[in-house]
């Protein structure tokens, strides 16, 4: 012993025997007196008191974990760290540690009730006590065990423990959300991606055979689910199991090929569904019968099973049809929702919205026709969706905390007493009138109370109309009033400028394209006179115009005029994808005839090559990139003309019937 200015300080060695038969004691009466009464009667330092009781703590766990003694006794020290902890005697930290010494020394199989006793306790580990000191080592031993833990045999485990982290941590803590909206592209889904290795053919062929051995009025096994109806070829399996990859990464969708190939095999995987309705009774009978152990334990699957012998029975499930018509509507809902952090090249075009707003009707409608409880199911999906909503729109606003602080309590402000201002001081005086120190400016500030009111005025109208700014130049158009032409107005550059923009505002003349060309500006405006001239009213002499050319170039003016005004529609008409589907199934093969004349980029021509094999996909496509390319040109009059450049005059003339 050493002594210390009349206290009596005990070695580390003789502490730690000390508080080692206070744990022991403590243990065997279940109750935490002991610890407390041998704390307050040795002599020291209160923060070297503690250290020795928490390391006295550590040693005794590791002797018991070395007996290989039940859990049972780990977790009674462990609850004795507690309640220590509760009267000042350890440190806050020390329950957490022993629980991490004793999850990692034990087996999975004695994890699992330590773990329990982890969720048992969640209450106490929020409480002020143990927050702030062990949320990092609880947040640290859980993802411990999500590594030693395998995601597909302990599915139950890494569930308990990701549900245990949200009810620990607050929902605005920021390292438990996926602030950018990422996505776990490791998630492959796994499938036969070889036509030569595919069973499907040979197992049509072995059931053909099975079934001439059956005799008619046979029944097989009354247990089994019927097989599905719908014939399964392995271009049905390839193209089930590839729009897995949509739903893993779904930005890929806004890309206008990878689109395409998504639409299509969407719509032939819901045709299937559509095709194929279950039977309720048979739904039920399956719902009764799920797959269990030989324990009589349910067994999850944490993965799809992608064989192709279980294709038919999956078809025939009510469940799986389910996660595969949910993950559609998860899709569509990200496609269309506003979320912060992508691209400002990730938008829908109308087609693909429109698309989607009636692939979702119909994916609730099979929701409601799959059974049992279709209807209520539906129901639930879509409740749960629209919430999903606010949580989106919470991301995106930063992820604000939900606790609103109280206002701080502010003295009240005393009154102060304000000046008068004088009588004739900011329409103040008689008349309301603002005096602004001078006669001239209080004229011009008091002329309207309302400047704004002013600025609308139709006296502040300068832009003169059509009839009035053009009637001298269709005077002087009249060659009954002999005006030379270099006396006309439309010669004058300043009057030429200012007729140009009054066209732009006011005349839909100036906007519409035109065979003719004009090889100067005064040519042009004498032609849009004459126009004008004969939409005016009458009372101007707009109908004796005459240029004083020839009679068959004044006709071939008027042909040009006629025929701009009666093909608008043929020369501004966009192409539609219906139009485009019947062109692209005419096309078939020779569509890369006319990508030639469509100048398409050959990088697009290859890619389409390379994304598709099917001859009429990779002509539509080889359509959407030229509308793609060529944006607001991609009209009708534009399409025949290529094709009829390329030798397709029958299909042009499908378009020119449309």
């Amino acid at each position: 012993m050493n002594l210390r200015r009349g206290s009596i300080m005990m070695s580390p060695s003789l502490l730690n025997s000390e508080f080692t038969a206070a744990i022991s004691s403590a243990l065997e009466v279940r109750n935490s007196k002991p610890l407390i009464h041998a704390f307050s009667h040795v002599p020291g330092n209160e923060t070297e008191k503690k250290s020795s009781l928490d390391q006295a703590l550590r040693g005794f766990l590791e002797s018991e974990i070395i007996k290989q003694t039940h859990s049972d006794d780990f977790l009674a020290l462990i609850s004795l760290s507690i309640d220590g902890v509760i009267e000042g005697v350890c440190s806050a930290t020390t329950p957490f540690l022993l629980l991490g010494d004793v999850l990692d020394c034990l087996p999975l199989e004695q994890c699992d009730k330590i773990f329990s006793f982890v969720e048992e306790n969640v209450a106490t580990w929020k409480s002020n006590s143990f927050y702030s000191a062990g949320k990092n080592y609880l947040l640290r031993m859980c993802n411990d065990l999500l590594r030693r833990l395998s995601k597909s045999q302990n599915t139950v485990f890494c569930g308990r423990i990701q549900l245990f982290l949200a009810r620990l941590f607050p929902l605005s803590e920021k390292s438990g959300l996926n602030l950018q909206s990422q996505f776990n592209l490791d998630n492959i889904t796994v499938f036969n991606e070889t036509e030569q290795e595919s069973t499907l053919g040979q197992q049509h062929s072995e059931e053909k055979e099975d079934g001439m051995d059956v005799e008619e009025g046979e029944m097989g096994d009354e247990d089994e689910p019927a097989p599905c109806s719908v014939p399964i070829d392995y271009n049905l399996y390839r193209k089930f199991w590839t729009l897995q990859n949509y739903f893993r990464d779904p930005v890929q969708c806004y890309d206008k090929f990878a689109w395409m190939t998504f639409l299509k095999y969407s719509d032939e995987t819901l045709a299937v569904f559509k095709s194929y309705k279950l039977d309720d009774a048979q739904a039920s009978k399956q719902k009764l019968n799920e797959l269990r152990t030989p324990g009589g334990e349910e067994v999850y699957f944490t993965k799809f099973l992608t064989s192709e012998k279980l294709m038919d029975l999956q078809l025939s499930d009510s469940n799986f049809r389910r996660h595969i018509l949910v993950q559609y509507l998860i899709l569509f809902q990200y496609l269309k929702g506003q979320v912060k952090f992508k691209s400002s090249s990730c938008v829908l075009n109308d087609d693909q919205c429109t698309w989607i707003e009636e692939t979702t009707k119909l994916v609730y409608q099979l929701l409601r026709e799959t059974p049992p409880e279709g209807d209520k199911f539906a129901a639930m999906v879509e409740h749960i969706l629209n919430k999903e909503e606010n949580w989106n729109a919470w991301k995106n606003e930063g992820c604000p905390s939900f606790v609103k602080e109280r206002p701080t309590e502010t003295k009240p402000i005393r009154p102060t007493r304000k000046r008068p201002a004088p009588k004739d001081f900011l329409g103040k005086g008689p008349d309301s009138k603002v005096f602004m120190g001078n006669d001239e400016l209080t004229r011009l500030w008091n002329l309207s109370h309302d400047n704004m009111e002013a600025c609308k005025s139709d006296e502040r109208e300068f832009v003169p109309s059509l009839e009035d700014f053009f009637e001298e130049a269709i005077e002087q158009a009249d060659p009954a009033n002999m005006v030379e032409n270099e006396y006309k107005v439309v010669r004058n550059s300043n009057y030429g400028w200012r007729a140009l923009r009054l066209l732009s505002r006011r005349s839909p003349h100036f906007f519409q394209p035109t065979n003719q060309q004009f090889k100067n500006l005064e040519d042009y405006l004498e032609n849009m006179v004459i126009k004008l001239a004969k939409e005016l009213p009458k009372d101007l002499p707009s109908e004796e115009i005459k240029t004083g050319e020839e009679d068959d170039e004044d006709d071939n003016g008027d042909n040009l005029l006629k025929e701009s005004s009666d093909s608008p529609d043929m020369q501004n008409k966009m192409v539609t994808n219906e139009q485009m589907d019947e062109v692209a199934a005419k096309l078939g093969n020779q569509w890369k005839t006319l990508a030639g004349h469509l100048e398409v980029k050959a990088m697009d021509l290859r890619e389409i090559e390379a994304d598709n094999e099917d001859a009429e996909m990779q002509a539509k496509m080889l359509l959407v990139a030229w509308q793609d390319q060529v944006s607001s040109q991609a009209t009708v009059e534009n399409l025949v003309t290529a094709l009829n450049n390329a030798g397709f005059g029958k299909i042009a003339e499908i378009l020119t019937d449309t």
